[in-house]
């Protein structure tokens, strides 16, 4: 499935400056890893393409469909910066409850809702309540939340942030094995974030797109003499201008 983003303006408020102008963005199949800087558009670029804001102008499509239809809704799934925990609810309960919200029926809700949690390696949390689970633990059940209801299109902003290079590793594992049936786009502004098995990355300053190609194309843009283990920061720097 293809998501796509055609000259698409955008602005917090009328009489201010866009973040995003004329912007267009075809997202590629695979592990997509968004880079850039604090304000760079990455949030905004994520906010549209799940259909959380609407364009000033431009479109933003699925396979033709448009972002503000039930199907595309259903097909592309966001997980913001922050996922906050129920304490009533445990991780099933919290993920059938997303799934409802999503026009699913309650039990098939609460029956997809396990599958969801198995295919982010968290199934043995299922009965834990959402505010005993680990930072890391909590963004998983964050993504089998955006999972619950067949999601074609996973966005997922920051959410490594805050967690430790163990949990980084889990998580990344988690996502590799999803990319066979999920396209994701996963923002961040840390290149430790960009794993070798990235399929494709995409480098965004200002709401302009420097770079969006596969990674090895990426990594060609660090120097010569950059230490191997630093490539990505050193290709990151390079095409910031740095």
């Amino acid at each position: 499935m293809t998501l796509e983003l055609t000259s698409c303006t955008y602005a917090y408020r009328r009489w201010s400056s866009p973040i995003l102008k004329e912007f267009s963005y075809r997202l590629p199949s695979g592990l997509t890893i968004l880079l850039g800087p604090n304000g760079a558009g990455k949030s905004t670029l994520l906010k549209l393409a799940a259909s959380v804001t609407r364009p000033r102008s431009g479109t933003v499509t699925l396979d033709g469909l448009d972002s503000q239809t039930n199907a595309y809704r259903r097909a592309v799934a966001w997980m913001p910066q922050d996922i906050t925990p129920m304490p009533s609810l445990t991780a099933r309960s919290y993920v059938a409850y997303v799934g409802w919200l999503k026009g699913m029926n309650r039990r098939d809700a609460w029956d997809q809702a396990a599958r969801a949690l198995d295919r982010v390696e968290l199934m043995d949390k299922a009965d834990v309540k959402s505010s005993q689970l680990s930072g890391g633990q909590l963004r998983r059940v964050g993504v089998a939340a955006a999972l619950v209801h067949d999601a074609r299109v996973l966005l997922l902003d920051e959410p490594t942030a805050g967690m430790d290079p163990r949990q980084r590793r889990v998580f990344r594992n988690v996502l590799n094995g999803l990319t066979d049936e999920v396209s994701v786009l996963m923002s961040t502004h840390d290149v430790a974030d960009l794993a070798e098995e990235a399929d494709h990355v995409t480098v965004l300053d200002g709401g302009r797109i420097l770079l969006s190609g596969a990674t090895s194309t990426f990594l060609a843009h660090a120097p010569a003499d950059a230490v191997p283990a630093r490539a990505a920061e050193a290709a990151y720097t390079s095409l910031l201008g740095g």
